[in-house]
């Protein structure tokens, strides 16, 4: 008897234990979000009180995104965290967006004006049923004269007529309700896709040898969001700087929205491994090829089978200016070793739905040296570029720049920071103000065989013309031919000060040119080679 007591004890206090470690739901709301250029790291914060005991704290309604080895949760107050972990929770699905919501509350708003319309038609059919069912009682028991019956008659019509007539209006009603449901049922089901997300869990398990009050932090990183670069590039003269206009195209789709939180844009890329990698012996050897098959037997070697890599998906009207232009949003950029973050200080709200959003970062005035560049062998037009010295310091990326010159737009370049020079280039379009011409001088071009050799001579005459109210530079840019055969030899008669490149036949003139003049380069080159060959130099 006493052993089945302390049995009985040893039991109950088993069960008492596993009771005490109570799961707790907690809310924690999103206090910030680092965009990283192809996933983001969300932190959240809250507070709570805690019994003695072991607890479980359960932060629920997370995007099912979430990088297990990224999670982060620091505790501050008297309890210890004994363990962290991390569930999809599949029996229970995300909220629905405020957009979805609103669609459903449409539709339970027009499912109730289809059930009281098909209330009525019901009362209308119990008229209708009570008015037929009269009729045959009263012409079957009553006696009526002349103007009784057809004054009866009228009443019954009458009332018949408005019976049917508001039915079809009603069912016609009911009709119309029912296609405006479907519609707004497909749109949830194209929000929602084929099926809902899984709640995404933080389990954390704490214990506390008293009745406490803390507060827990959690980070972490999430896929299916990033950020990417953009540009507007502004010259309003070739006399002022140039203002780079540094955008954020930020994007998410982590089934959790973003709503009026702290966003900091960073250019590190945490999940590219830091270990500094080793090289491995290369072993060479002669090669082998593999045996043909032959009559569908297989040859001896067999083909390793090529990995399966995981296929990453990757889901401006100016204003005229006025006295002051609208300040940006307040940025505070943080340059470390390796990283630049830039802290975004009001709050922004981004939904789950993939569509990106813009966010001013950084507005910046360079002071640049403009300079135009032409190739008239393959475009007539001049090009003005703006070359911006110590362009490292402006801490850019690589991105696509939307251009404007003198308050015009002029079109789209790509601003590519992928570059050792000093000196980085940005192409700000075309001028018309600058006319260029590339014509052949047909006196000075000839053909002359000479024994066994055959001499070609070409001559062209570049010109160009400055309507500008100001002097430009201009890098003029043409080639000669370049020989790959010891046979063929190619002479530069006369270059008019242009620099040749032997290696690629490059030729460059720099020339500065005052308003409204015209100066013109004599390019002449001949090609001599053997008389029997052909040689297309057109």
């Amino acid at each position: 008897m006493k052993k089945i007591f302390f049995t009985s004890i040893f039991i109950i206090s088993v069960v008492f234990n596993i009771s005490a470690q109570t799961e707790k739901e907690i809310k924690a709301e999103i206090k910030h979000v680092t965009v990283f250029p192809d996933r983001a790291q969300i932190d959240h914060e809250t507070s709570f009180s805690l019994l003695p005991g072991k607890s479980v704290l359960k932060l629920s309604g997370l995007s099912p995104y979430i990088d297990a080895q990224s999670i982060q949760v620091k505790g501050y107050g008297e309890f210890t965290i004994l363990s962290v972990n991390h569930q999809n929770n599949y029996l229970q699905n995300l909220e629905d967006s405020p957009e979805v919501k609103s669609i459903r509350s449409q539709i339970e708003t027009l499912q109730l004006k289809v059930a009281d319309e098909n209330a009525t038609i019901d009362v209308l059919k119990q008229k209708e049923a009570f008015l037929t069912a009269n009729d045959a009682i009263l012409v079957k028991t009553t006696t009526f004269s002349l103007e009784q019956f057809k004054n009866f008659m009228d009443l019954y019509t009458n009332n018949m007529d408005q019976i049917t007539m508001t039915t079809l209006k009603k069912q016609r009603l009911i009709k119309d309700y029912n296609k405006q449901i479907t519609a707004l049922q497909q749109q949830v089901s194209d929000k929602l896709g084929k099926q809902q997300l899984p709640s995404g869990e933080i389990l954390v398990s704490v214990s506390s040898e008293k009745q406490v009050s803390g507060k827990l932090t959690f980070s972490y990183v999430v896929a299916n969001a990033g950020w990417y670069p953009s540009y507007d590039i502004r010259v309003d003269d070739i006399k002022n700087p140039v203002a780079i206009f540094y955008k954020a195209n930020v994007y998410q789709n982590s089934g959790v929205e973003w709503k009026d939180v702290k966003m900091s844009f960073s250019n590190a890329t945490p999940w590219v491994a830091g270990d500094v990698p080793v090289l491995k012996p290369w072993y060479v050897d002669f090669y082998n090829p593999a045996p043909v098959m032959i009559r569908g037997i297989a040859s001896a070697a067999k083909r390793s089978e090529a990995p399966v890599m995981m296929e990453k998906v990757v889901s401006e009207n100016k204003m005229e200016e006025k006295a002051m232009e609208a300040a940006p949003v307040s940025v505070q950029k943080q340059v470390g070793e390796t990283t630049i973050t830039f802290d975004i200080a009001v709050p922004y709200s981004v939904p789950s739905d993939g569509k990106v959003q813009t966010v001013e970062i950084q507005r910046i005035t360079a002071p640049a040296d403009y300079k135009y560049v032409t190739l008239p062998k393959v475009s007539p037009l001049a090009y003005l570029t703006a070359n911006i010295s110590d362009w490292a310091k402006l801490s850019l990326q690589t991105g696509e720049a939307t251009l404007y010159f003198e308050n015009s737009f002029v079109g789209k370049s790509t601003l590519n920071v992928n570059q050792l020079k000093d000196t980085l280039t940005i192409s700000l379009g075309t001028d018309n103000s600058i006319l260029v011409k590339r014509e052949k001088r047909k006196d000075f071009t000839s053909r002359k065989v000479i024994g066994t050799n055959r001499t070609d001579t070409y001559s062209f005459l570049l010109t160009i013309r400055n309507n500008k109210s100001n002097p430009v530079k201009i890098t003029l840019n043409d080639q000669i031919p370049v020989s790959s055969n010891s046979s063929i030899n190619v002479d530069p008669i006369e270059l008019s000060g242009g620099k040749i490149d032997h290696q690629t036949g490059e030729i460059k003139w720099d020339l500065e040119i005052k308003p409204q003049e015209t100066k013109q380069i004599v390019l002449t080159y001949s090609v001599k080679y053997p008389k029997d060959k052909t040689v297309i130099l057109d």
